[in-house]
């Protein structure tokens, strides 16, 4: 989420998440602090929204549970939110505005103009935010397709006349900074296509990123080139599909949509499946369909899978997991750039060059990356002329300032992330983190017990549970230490007159650590739970 401010306005320009890396043991999602909005909620006139993908509309809903303003966008764009509001229950006090590419919108003193973009996901639109200091260019994601699926590339013309109005800033998309040369074609995924339709005697199994309406359109023109049926798997993915179709921007010819339950009423020959989980999610669905744990289908020896995706920095692991186990399975897998099965959504270096030149930004900030991807489309910029000055490579939570004279990085907000695990949005802190992290490693020991104060002994227990230290069965000697040093804990206290829970407990956690140390070498989280009568 990036925020244009002038001094009474504030506009939005996306609001997505992000999901938890290894660390973030239980989260569910991760999504964009909001305190600096809070701070300036009257300012606040409404959310802008590029495209349609989780990392740049996944944060909406949480947005709209607090502001009530419009979101802008495109109608899949709008689609595809209103669907994932759906989930959340606030449908109904949502206020959404569908533009078209080449339409303006005013929000005070700031005006929007937007323009059509090439990307993985239809209704993909740049932003030219014109403020009363200068233009704001925003590309959001993008690459230029000049032979795209659906006939229309970017509108060069409206990119090159906002250039000659003289543009401020470009904030321009960073993910593909490092790779040489030009992005391939959407339609360089269809021979590849064709190829697999052609050669495959079983069902075709084809994964990729709900979102992607090209690629989708593909495996339905392919799926009906060779005669085949097709069917969806995956809730996100059949809600891209309906509202895709609903906007025009899919094609699914008639009687050719094939329900899940009737999959296997058909010749293996005759059929497609789209799912999604080319990432490898643990609950996704080819992931499921991988360890044989899917309700609805099965791999059988003979399907060919296609995995229409590169796996995301981190997710390597997981996806060859999958692929591994989809193997053992009986299936053919067709994955990774050999395949040709995949092309990016995002511009390479030639691209960046070509936006940069048709803009001819006085400032670059170049955005959506990692620190090196940005880092390296800063010097890109140089290139193209661009003074080093005027580069601002910054990290979540800086403050860029423009004035009519001047620019500058000014100084930080809060940039972090809260994190969303079921019901709670930003109740799970460092602190509940790093004891997930402790219980994942070493365990848990409970140890329970009640003491009588009137009489001065133990009434009941002491009782050791534990979970993640060791197999008990076969760690009699073990727990048979523990129970000792245990009693010879509280025999001490009693002794003493120590009666107060608090102070039991301390005795219990301190000399417990260091007994399950000498013992196993290990440092579970240690709860004692002391009942006094």
């Amino acid at each position: 989420m990036t925020l244009i401010e002038t001094n009474d306005d504030i506009v939005a320009v996306d609001c997505g998440l992000m999901f938890p890396d290894d660390e973030m043991f239980g989260v569910d999602v991760v999504i964009n602090d909001f305190t600096y909005l809070r701070a300036r909620a009257q300012k606040f006139r409404g959310v802008l929204v590029t495209h349609g993908h989780e990392d740049h509309i996944g944060g909406i809903p949480y947005l709209l549970r607090e502001f009530d303003v419009p979101v802008v966008g495109t109608g899949l764009s709008l689609a595809l939110i209103r669907a994932k509001m759906r989930d959340h229950r606030n449908l109904a006090e949502a206020r959404f505005e569908m533009v078209k590419p080449g339409e303006r919108r005013r929000f005070g003193s700031i005006e929007v103009e937007f323009i059509h973009i090439n990307h993985s996901v239809a209704g993909a639109c740049s932003l030219a935010i014109r403020t009363p200091v200068g233009i704001i260019f925003h590309t959001g994601d993008f690459k230029f397709d000049q032979t795209p699926l659906d006939g229309e590339p970017a509108d060069f013309a409206a990119i090159a006349r906002v250039g000659d109005e003289g543009v401020l800033a470009l904030l321009s998309d960073s993910t593909n900074a490092e790779r040489p040369g030009h992005t391939p074609s959407e339609r360089a995924v269809s021979e590849a296509f064709a190829n697999v339709f052609a050669r495959a005697r079983g069902r075709i199994i084809v994964a990729s990123f709900a979102s992607n309406v090209p690629r989708i359109q593909q495996v339905l023109e392919q799926a009906e080139r060779h005669g085949r049926k097709i069917a969806f798997l995956g809730r996100s993915l059949q809600n891209v599909v309906h509202f895709a179709a609903e906007q025009g921007h899919l094609r699914i010819p008639p009687g050719m949509h094939l329900r899940l339950e009737d999959v296997d009423l058909h010749p293996p020959d005759s059929v497609v499946i789209m799912t999604t989980g080319s990432q490898g999610e643990p609950m996704s669905a080819l992931t499921r369909l991988s360890v044989r744990d899917h309700p609805k289908l099965r791999i059988s020896p003979g399907d060919t899978v296609v995995i229409s995706a590169t796996p995301i920095p981190g997710n390597e692991k997981s996806v060859s997991r999958t692929i591994n186990n989809l193997c053992r399975l009986g299936a053919h897998v067709v994955h990774g750039s050999a395949g040709r099965a995949h092309v990016s959504g995002h511009g390479s270096q030639e691209e960046l060059l070509l936006m940069l030149n048709l803009v001819r930004p006085d400032y670059f900030m170049p955005v959506h990356g990692e620190y090196r991807m940005l880092a390296a489309h800063g010097e890109l910029a140089t290139k193209t002329g661009v003074p080093e000055n005027n580069v601002f490579v910054i990290e979540n939570g800086d403050i860029l300032e423009f004035t009519h004279a001047t620019a500058g990085h000014v100084g930080r907000t809060l940039g972090g992330n809260i994190l969303v695990d079921g019901s709670g949005v930003g109740d799970v802190s460092e602190s509940v983190l790093r004891d997930r992290k402790l219980l994942s490693s070493d365990g848990i020991l409970l140890v329970v017990l009640t003491i009588d104060k009137k009489l001065g002994r133990v009434s009941a227990g002491p009782d050791i549970v534990t979970r993640g230290i060791f197999y008990v069965p076969d760690a009699e000697k073990t727990m048979a230490s523990l129970y000792d040093r245990v009693n010879e804990i509280v025999g001490a206290c009693v002794e003493n007159k120590t009666f107060e829970p608090e102070q039991v407990k301390d005795h219990l956690r301190n000399g417990l650590s260091k007994t399950i140390f000498s013992l196993t070498k290990r440092k579970p989280v240690i709860i004692p739970v002391v009942m006094q009568v």
